[in-house]
Order: C-alpha cells, then sequence, then structure tokens
C-alpha cells in the first residue's frame, strides 16, 4: 500500500508529515524509496527547520539522494556538458500524474489494476499485438538566472506539444542565490517520444531556449 499525505501545501499537512518522520531518515525503510519520491513531488518547497525539523531534514536527504543517484540513468541525456550511460533505470510501476493535492506519483499497482494488467497480457498474446510501452519521467528544468520568468518558462516547456507525450504536475524547487528549477512530470509513449530528442530537439532551442538554460532527468521508470 502506497503512503500518502494529503494537503503538504498546508500547515497541517506538514505537521503530520514531519510527526510522521520524527525518528525517521525516509517514508518506509532506509533509504530512498518510491514513497519518497512520491512525498517529495508533493512538497511544494522546502519545509521550514524551525517548525518542522523532521521534514526539513528529509527533504535534504531526499533532494540530495535524486540529485546524486538518479541523473547518471537517463540514456543519452546531457549532464554537465558529459552524455549520461546508456543505462536504463530499473522498471517500476508508476500511477498517472495529476495535480491533486493527494499526489501520487509513484503508487503501488493495486489488486484491479494487477488483474487489469494480466487481462492486457492475456488479450495480447492471444491477438499476437505488440503493445508499445510508456515511461514516467521526472524533469529538472533550468532557467538562465533568477530573472527568468518562472511562468513564461512553464507556459513554454508546456507548449511543446507531441503524440505519445502527456505534462503532468509540477513544482519550484530553489536552488540557491534566488534562482529556481522547474521539476515537471510527463508521461511519455516509448515508440513515439525520445526523451533525448524532447530535451535536445524542443526544450533547449528557440524559442524555449530564451528561458531555459537546461534539463535534467531526476527519473525515469518503466510503466
Amino acid at each position: 500500500m502506497a503512503v500518502t499525505f494529503s494537503d503538504l501545501h498546508t500547515e497541517s499537512g506538514l505537521k503530520a508529515l514531519d510527526a510522521f518522520l520524527s525518528g525517521k531518515s525516509y517514508i518506509s525503510g532506509g533509504d530512498v524509496t518510491k514513497d519518497d519520491v512520491k512525498v517529495y513531488a508533493a512538497v511544494l518547497e522546502k519545509p521550514s527547520g524551525d517548525l518542522y525539523p523532521s521534514a526539513s531534514k528529509w527533504y535534504e536527504c531526499v533532494s540530495a539522494k535524486l540529485a546524486s543517484s538518479f541523473p547518471g540513468k537517463a540514456v543519452g541525456v546531457r549532464i554537465g556538458g558529459q552524455v549520461a550511460p546508456a543505462e536504463a533505470a530499473p522498471a517500476k510501476d508508476a500511477a498517472a500524474a495529476d495535480d491533486d493535492d493527494d499526489l501520487d506519483l509513484f503508487g503501488d499497482e493495486t489488486e484491479e489494476e494487477k488483474k487489469a494488467a494480466e487481462q492486457r497480457e492475456a488479450a495480447k498474446k492471444s491477438t499476437k499485438k505488440k503493445e508499445s510501452g510508456k515511461s514516467s519521467v521526472l524533469m529538472d528544468v533550468k532557467p538562465w538566472d533568477d530573472e527568468t520568468d518562472m511562468k513564461k518558462l512553464e507556459e513554454a516547456v508546456r507548449s511543446v506539444e507531441l503524440e505519445g507525450l502527456l505534462w503532468g504536475a509540477s513544482k519550484l524547487v530553489a536552488v540557491g542565490y534566488g534562482i529556481k528549477k522547474l521539476q515537471i512530470m510527463l508521461t511519455i509513449v516509448d515508440d513515439l517520444v525520445s526523451v533525448d530528442d524532447l530535451i535536445e530537439e524542443r526544450l533547449t532551442v528557440e524559442p524555449i531556449n530564451e528561458y531555459v538554460q537546461s534539463c535534467d532527468i531526476v527519473a525515469f521508470n518503466k510503466i
């Protein structure tokens, strides 16, 4: 069962999260899991260390873990001027991103979903039709400086429309010196959309590069 918290943009929601994390480093287990990624994506900004010390410490740990562990898993994405190795991240189940308060970005499958998946697999085998796979991607989009209009940056990013591409939930994350980055979810149909091409041919070229300096993949999961 996936761990969920409601209204993480409110004081009561953050208090509940802080209380849950008291004495813990992560949501479940001794390391970052999909539960941590899900809740992290639902928190609008780093919780106050004075008001929510446990939640603030957890947020820093998850942010550092994602930044150091996942970017190298994105096939062909340029990070720090180098092309990341062609190694795909382990396949995980991912729920479709939406804007609800309970943002279940990486939720576990329910029994109904498992049964539906089994039925689809059986139908595919009987008809011998190959279904195209999908992937859920968490992307960081970085502006040029602190004067970049982040609202226009997000509008420019979402203006990219491709068959097989669906933009999901997003939030602004502080990176220092008054600069914030856009962290946004997207779902792609693997046979129709290449994340490499999306970044190199759409998001970092004119006219969008007026706002976007670079894009990094934080997490890449097969659905």
